[in-house]
This record gives C-alpha cells, sequence and structure tokens, in this order.
C-alpha cells in the first residue's frame, strides 16, 4: 500500500489483492499463506501464491519478530522449508544487530554549539586556567 503523492490519501492497489490465510503449530511459527484475489473476491489464477514464514527470537531486549517470505509451490513445501527460511531470517537478523551495535559504538557524540557561557580560552565562565593542565 502505497500513498497516493498527489492526494496525501493511502490507496489500496486493486491488482495486488491477497486472501491471508494464517497457518500455524503454535510451538514454532506461523505461516501466512497469501492468495492472490481479484476485486470481486476471486482467486487471481494469474499471479502466484505467496508463502511467508513468521517466527520470534529472543534477544536480551526481549521477543524480536522474524519475518521471511519462502519460495514454496505448495504448503507441504512452504512447512518443509520453513527451517531453512527461519535460519536465514535469523543469521540476517544476527549481522544486522552487530552492524547496528557496531555502528553505535564509533559514533562520537559532539553537541551542535557550546553551552552558554562557556569559552574554551578560559574567559569568564570558561575553564579555570584557560583549559589548560596545570602540574603542581
Amino acid at each position: 500500500m502505497t500513498p497516493d503523492m498527489r492526494t496525501g490519501e493511502p490507496r489500496m492497489d486493486p491488482t495486488s489483492l491477497y486472501r491471508e490465510d494464517v497457518i500455524t503449530d503454535r510451538r514454532v511459527g506461523t505461516l501466512r499463506v497469501m492468495t492472490p484475489i481479484k476485486t470481486d473476491g476471486s482467486t487471481d489464477l494469474g499471479r502466484q501464491v505467496v508463502y511467508v514464514g513468521e517466527a520470534q527470537l529472543l534477544t536480551q531486549a526481549g521477543l524480536l519478530p522474524l519475518v521471511f517470505e519462502i519460495d514454496a509451490t505448495s504448503l507441504a513445501d512452504a512447512v518443509e522449508k520453513f527451517a531453512a527460511g527461519a535460519t536465514v531470517a535469523i543469521e540476517r537478523t544476527r549481522r544486522e544487530l552487530e552492524d547496528l551495535r557496531r555502528e553505535a559504538a564509533s559514533q562520537i557524540v559532539v553537541p551542535p554549539t557550546l553551552p552558554p557561557g562557556f569559552d574554551p580560552r578560559g574567559g569568564p565562565g570558561g575553564l579555570p586556567g584557560g583549559g589548560k593542565i596545570h602540574l603542581r
């Protein structure tokens, strides 16, 4: 669903409609079977059924949802390929979290402006001694 840029109104694409069936084993995850349909609700045989796997990853910050598409030709095929898809999604998420952690650790926080009354040369309100280190 992309908003119409001219009017700012979100409009559904009538050529990309899907009926969604949720399949779960109530233990490991969920499969969403996305069946393409026409605007009258009938199945659109000209487009492929899409299988989407969903699982959760337990992290130190809590549960992290994993969503991944499964290249399958039937529900049985999607069930069989669920574990492989989840493993790929877990690895991709782990790499992305590691990249974010590395990026956050390498950032230097620089205030946009100096605090009011701060003079780096040591004037009134600045550091005593002009900000220089004095040894005694």
